[in-house]
């Protein structure tokens, strides 16, 4: 039996690597049901980030992902247009999982969902996964071909 019945996280997904999958990983560990949020291209774009892949193909990656390491857990992909999505108003969910990058946001959280008069949510904290150079492993990295989606360094005089 898992720890939660519920948890929410977040994220672009982008380019899908394993520092998503470690989150991914974690979350599926401690829950029977994850719901994701997948940062919509508007809401992309207002925190300055430019994907490569548009929320349908994002959407798209992520399920099939999810498919493929994760098979026979119960989850949900739900569009994320503010920075919490359904972790504010479901009830039901009982943590949220985050990165070290982004764990001011349980915080936040649970400050809106007092205001809602919802029970607060446990912040579940998961490490970064590093990159062979010990950096994070991020998208604009692999976006600027320093690193792999494994955290492998790239040759830069190709």
């Amino acid at each position: 039996m898992s720890k939660f019945s519920l948890v929410a996280m977040g994220g672009t997904f982008d380019i899908i690597h394993r520092g998503h999958l470690t989150l991914l990983s974690n979350a599926f560990t401690i829950s029977d049901k994850v719901i994701i949020g997948l940062t919509s291209d508007e809401l992309a774009k207002k925190k300055g980030k430019i994907p490569i892949n548009k929320y349908e193909q994002r959407f798209e990656n992520l399920t099939a992902v999810i498919s493929k390491e994760f098979p026979n857990f119960s989850y949900h992909i739900s569009k994320l247009n503010n920075d919490f999505g359904p972790a504010v108003l479901e009830k039901e969910v009982e943590a949220l999982v985050v990165s070290d990058e982004t764990n001011n946001q349980g915080n936040i959280l649970n400050k809106l969902r007092s205001e809602k008069n919802l029970p607060p949510v446990q912040i579940i904290t998961v490490p970064m996964f590093l990159a062979k150079d010990g950096s994070r492993i991020s998208t604009t990295r692999i976006k600027n071909s320093e690193i792999d989606t494994e955290g492998n360094l790239l040759s830069i005089d190709k």
